[in-house]
Formats: C-alpha cells, structure tokens, sequence
C-alpha cells in the first residue's frame, strides 16, 4: 500500500507542476511574446478534449490575441469533428497571422469536410504561395482535385512535386498507392 501511495503522490505532483507550467505560459503571454508551451494536444479522451476546449475558450475570451489558443483551440475542434467550430477558430489565428502556412491547410483540410472545396483549395494555394515545400497543402490539394472533384489529372502534378521533395514517407506510400488507384473513399490528412 506504501508504495501505491508513493506512486500515486509523485504522479499527482508531476501533473500539478506540468499544469501550473502550462497554465503559466499560455496565461502569461503579452507584449505579443507567445508561449513556450501550447495547450497539450493530440488523441485524448472526451473529456481532456472539452478540458482542453474549455481552457482555451477562456483563454482567448481573455486575450483575443492569443494566436497558439486560437490555434490550440481550432485544433481540438479539428479532432473532435467540429468542423464549423474548427474554420472559426482558425479564421481567428489566421486574422492575427495571416500567413500561416500550417493554419490555412488545417483550415483547408476543415473547408474540405464541410464540402466547401473551392475555399479548401484556395487555402491550400495560399499555403503553397507563402511555402512551396509546404507537404500538407500539396497532398490536400491533391486530395480535393482526385477524391472530391474527381480531378485527378489535377492532382497528379500536385502529388508528383511532392514525391520530389519527399519519395519515402508513409504520405510518400500514400501517394503513390492513390496514383496507381485512383481513391473511392476519402481520407483526410492534416
């Protein structure tokens, strides 16, 4: 039982120093300084997703300006399928830095779900005018052209200059697979 008991207080305390480490930084920011650390993001449970949520909606209800909680938050509404939630939040960072490569293409890849491919396409476009190595704008273009308009003698050129800068990756694979076959279903990528 000792020992439980030890376990349990050095979790505790290793969550409580990352959380007032986090919560210092992002509740911090000012004169336009960014945080060191974003909101954690990535696979969680329902329940850290609305932690996460609602902590970054107070955060930017407090400071409108905060670009990596507009990002953060734009984000958790990306993984749980919010995806008018998702392009707001985006728009929100995008109006602070718009010319963010990252946030146009995560916004996209948002336009595209809700079947607005037209404006995912010209995200993406935006992102490959700011950033012609930008992989993720390149593959989603691809994506919308083949899979959602049907296009792909579109995507074709688009996939090919990304297998030029990138030919091993799992995307890489990905790609190669859609060229020889062209895709039924949809897969999205971030």
């Amino acid at each position: 039982m000792k020992k439980e008991s030890i376990l349990i207080a050095a979790v505790a305390l290793i969550v409580g120093l990352l959380g007032g480490f986090l919560i210092f930084n992002i509740t911090s920011v000012g004169n336009n300084q960014q945080p060191s650390v974003n909101i954690p993001v990535g696979s969680g449970s329902p329940t850290d997703y609305a932690s996460r949520i609602a902590q970054a909606e107070k955060i930017v209800a407090q400071d409108p300006k905060n670009l990596n909680a507009w990002i953060s938050l734009g984000n958790d509404y990306f993984d749980t399928e919010q995806a008018q939630k998702s392009i707001q939040a985006y728009g929100k960072a995008l109006e602070i830095e718009p010319n963010n490569a990252n946030v146009l293409t995560d916004q996209g890849v948002m336009y595209r779900k809700v079947g607005w491919y037209d404006k995912a396409l010209e995200n993406f476009e935006k992102a490959q005018k700011l950033d012609p190595k930008h992989l993720q704008s390149l593959y989603n273009m691809g994506l919308v052209y083949a899979v959602d308009m049907k296009q792909p003698e579109k995507a074709f050129p688009l996939w090919k200059k990304y297998l030029q800068m990138d030919p091993n990756s799992p995307t890489a694979m990905q790609i190669k697979s859609l060229m020889q076959s062209p895709p039924t279903t949809q897969p999205t990528s971030k």
